[in-house]
């Protein structure tokens, strides 16, 4: 794949010069985003992670006495492994990573943690889920008293879908139904892996989120009036791709005359979602990872070692960084950098007044960018 990367000298020119960024972008929240080096998992992952918070303002500000709700990666099927390699070391979220928050949110004051994903082709137990997937389950739910798994791939324990409306309208979508749990939380953080996406660029906190949306809903065998609440065919590709409307229970697209382009969709979904369900904290995985791509069905897919970590408390922010230590200019445009093939999800998100991607106007706190850079494939 083509290899277009910036320099040492381009993030700090970037951070010294203001591009033009589009409506809404001056104006869009910017806040501080801790990086830290860490060669291993066999690491303590605890006092990496409050190490790292620490540098923020502490854990306890955001979660005492709060519900959280952590969105993890686990895309692709658990069968679905690199290089005969464990999940969490490749393109799934570490589980070291899992236990760790779960294990300070608690000690911070959190009244409940839920770790949530729309599981591949399923809408059976998470807890099951992550089985299949190798992990110790069990092991996890010890780190905490207060730990649940919920599959957020159909309407699960509730009985309705939450409707969240995208501010200003939304670019595709006006609003999505999304299962419940994602409305009854007060914290909603995304733990994410430092990764390339075939079709996004870059797959980082924001675009973890494009796996929230129900497969009941809006997946590949989705129902037509009512959602299908037994989906077992991936996730929302059919929907968020444009070749089939979603459930009728749901929102149709703005305009059905719209491209019909994944390149040109997937950026505006995965703005419109942070958009319409805000994240609060951003939790960023590079220790070990793959690029070139989000997972194994990828080629040229590449297994390597960045030894990174990067959390924020700003989506856009926190993955703009992310993008500039993998390497990439984030204000970048379509055809350049990252996204070579695809429009930028940043630009979206900043138009939308999510975040800023303005290296310039984000304080990274801890290790520099150019101390932590890892270039990536695009």
């Amino acid at each position: 794949m083509k290899r277009e990367s910036i320099t040492r000298r381009d993030i700090l020119a970037a951070m010294l010069a203001a591009p033009a960024l589009g409506a809404g972008a001056a104006s869009a929240p910017a806040t501080p985003v801790a990086i830290a080096k860490c060669p291993s998992y066999a690491e303590d992952q605890v006092a990496l992670l409050s190490g790292m918070f620490d540098r923020l303002g502490g854990l306890e500000r955001l979660v005492k006495g709060k519900t959280v709700t952590v969105k993890v990666n686990l895309t692709g099927a658990p069968a679905l492994k690199f290089q005969s390699k464990p999940l969490g070391v490749t393109h799934y979220t570490h589980p070291k990573q899992i236990e760790a928050f779960a294990f300070l949110a608690h000690k911070a004051g959190a009244r409940r943690v839920r770790f949530v994903e729309s599981a591949w082709g399923t809408a059976g137990p998470l807890a099951e889920y992550m089985l299949d997937s190798g992990w110790n389950v069990r092991q996890l739910q010890s780190a905490a008293p207060n730990v649940e798994f919920v599959n957020t791939n159909g309407i699960g324990a509730y009985k309705e879908y939450s409707k969240f409306n995208v501010p200003g309208g939304g670019l595709i979508f006006p609003s999505y139904h999304l299962n419940k749990v994602y409305r009854e939380t007060d914290v909603f953080v995304s733990m994410a892996k430092l990764k390339n996406h075939a079709t996004c660029g870059v797959t980082l906190a924001m675009k973890n989120i494009f796996g929230i949306t129900p497969a009941s809903i809006y997946g590949d065998d989705a129902g037509e009036n009512e959602p299908n609440e037994s989906p077992t065919k991936g996730r929302v590709n059919t929907c968020h791709f444009g070749k089939r409307p979603p459930a009728r229970i749901a929102a149709a697209e703005k305009d059905p005359a719209s491209s019909r382009e994944s390149f040109d969709r997937m950026p505006r979904i995965t703005a419109e979602l942070n958009a319409a369900r805000p994240i609060d904290i951003s939790i960023i995985d590079g220790i070990e990872t793959v690029t070139g791509g989000e997972g194994p069905w990828i080629r040229g897919l590449k297994y390597v070692k960045p030894e990174v970590m990067i959390v924020g408390t700003n989506a856009v922010c926190t993955d703009a960084v992310a993008a500039a230590v993998m390497g990439y200019d984030p204000l970048a445009p379509r055809g350049q950098g990252a996204f070579v093939k695809c429009d930028n999800q940043f630009l979206f998100a900043q138009q939308l007044g999510i975040g800023s991607a303005d290296l310039k106007r984000i304080e990274v706190r801890g290790v520099p960018v150019a101390d932590a850079m890892f270039r990536f494939s695009s």
